[in-house]
């Protein structure tokens, strides 16, 4: 062998053993991760003149309603644990003197509700049954009138007779949204929770949520944090447009709201009696309208980008002129959807030979939300609840038998799966 010929061995010998030397290397250390024994989320609202849902407004929403005025915020606070107590479960909330909601907010955790007794039906329409009348009409996107193939028709009669619109299936499916799950009492061993049957505080117009927070109860260990500047609520929902256009259509405008990662608007209204109109901003048809009150914000980068969201940037949108003719009367819903903080103790450590055995988590969620009648910005003279003075039953105890409830058109879409938003 000469010279050359020795030098090629070598490097192949020298390949051999580098190869079997990473062959034989151990496997990179996956770090042991345990828990976390207690998991708390704080739900932060900004709301301010009249949202959809919760019943009928009061009359200080209605005296709100036009700019955005009557700001209120709402806080709910959810503790979950792996741990049970030795007595009765307690824990409070100490939260930042700026949140003027007091010194102390006791989390309670709920008494077990009574088992429910289910009776069974025989099969078959019921003696009463009428066949149910009306339609939703459903419009989507931004622009002076409505996009081609709009609007979508549930016919409530057809759909009692299982003919089911086209469309049906993509329109449920276009949104793959499903509601987050903060802690609860099926979820963890004991669970507390504000507001709740024993404390009636709320949180005035100009609380704030700067500062340090310490959670501590006899079922979780201590939970100490702090927020900063950009963890607050969101700022209420300054709309500046609320007017028709020339040609029918109606303009709607706001400010942006800081620290918004996307926003939504949308409308519900009736027609002739038997229709319902339901319209969003979305440019891609779907049910924006019933998405949860909170996002994940993996949910709102997707819904950003397939522009079912308007962007954080955006300032206006135009509801198309067929909406507003087939429901004069409408109320509009706008939400701002906010982003996340989250906090974890211990810190994860940095060599993953050490395990990570997390003590706690905290999630604290934003929203901001406004609403009121299209067009309107004094609220006097308008018909709010759904109710005529005379279409209500008398109040003494001889009142008339009630008549067997007509099924609703909603009762089918709910049957079939479609959220339909509060007041329907």
């Amino acid at each position: 062998m000469n010279g050359k010929q020795k030098t090629l061995a070598r490097v192949a010998l020298a390949g051999v053993a580098i190869a079997g030397t990473a062959a034989a290397a151990p496997p990179a250390t996956r770090q042991v991760v345990t828990g976390p024994v207690a998991t708390y989320w704080m739900s932060a609202q900004t709301t301010s003149g009249m949202a959809f849902g919760g019943g009928a407004p009061s009359l200080s929403s209605m005296l709100g309603m036009g700019r955005g005025g009557n700001v209120s915020k709402s806080l709910t606070l959810q503790l979950g644990s792996a741990r049970q107590p030795t007595g009765e479960p307690s824990a409070e909330h100490l939260p930042p003197a700026l949140l003027k909601a007091g010194a102390s907010l006791p989390l309670v955790t709920p008494r077990a509700a009574r088992p429910r007794v289910e009776t069974r039906e025989e099969p078959g329409m019921p003696q009463s049954y009428e066949k149910p009348r009306g339609r939703m009409l459903i419009y989507w996107g931004c622009g002076d009138r409505a996009r081609p193939g709009q609007p979508m028709v549930f016919d409530f009669a057809k759909m009692a007779e299982g003919q089911i619109p086209a469309g049906y299936s993509q329109l449920m499916n276009s949104l793959q949204v499903s509601a987050m799950q903060p802690p609860s009492p099926s979820r963890q061993a004991t669970y507390g929770e504000w507001p709740n049957e024993k404390t009636r505080t709320t949180v005035p117009g100009d609380g704030s949520l700067l500062g340090p927070h310490t959670i501590r109860g006899n079922y979780s260990p201590q939970i100490q944090f702090a927020m900063a500047q950009g963890q607050d609520f969101l700022p209420a929902v300054q709309m500046t447009t609320n007017s028709r256009n020339p040609t029918g259509s109606f303009q709607l405008g706001w400010q942006p709201v800081a620290g918004a990662t996307g926003y939504v608007a949308s409308t519900m209204g009736g027609g002739d009696g038997e229709t319902f109109v339901i319209w969003s901003s979305s440019e891609v048809q779907s049910l924006l309208f019933a998405l949860p009150d909170y996002l994940r914000p993996t949910d709102v980068t997707r819904l950003l980008a397939n522009k079912a969201l308007m962007a954080p940037t955006q300032t206006s949108c135009t509801v198309p002129r067929e909406v507003i003719e087939a429901a004069p009367q409408s109320m509009y819903q706008f939400v701002a959807y906010g982003g996340e903080s989250n906090f974890t103790y211990p810190p994860r450590p940095t060599d993953p030979k050490v395990a990570w055995n997390i003590e706690w988590t905290v999630k604290v969620r934003y929203r901001s939300a406004t609403g009121g009648m299209l067009g309107m910005e004094n609220p006097y003279g308008a018909v709010m609840g759904g109710e005529e003075a005379g279409d209500r039953p008398p109040s003494d105890s001889g009142r008339p038998p009630a008549k067997p409830k007509k099924p609703k058109g909603t009762d089918i879409l709910r049957g079939l799966g479609v959220p339909i938003p509060g007041g329907l």
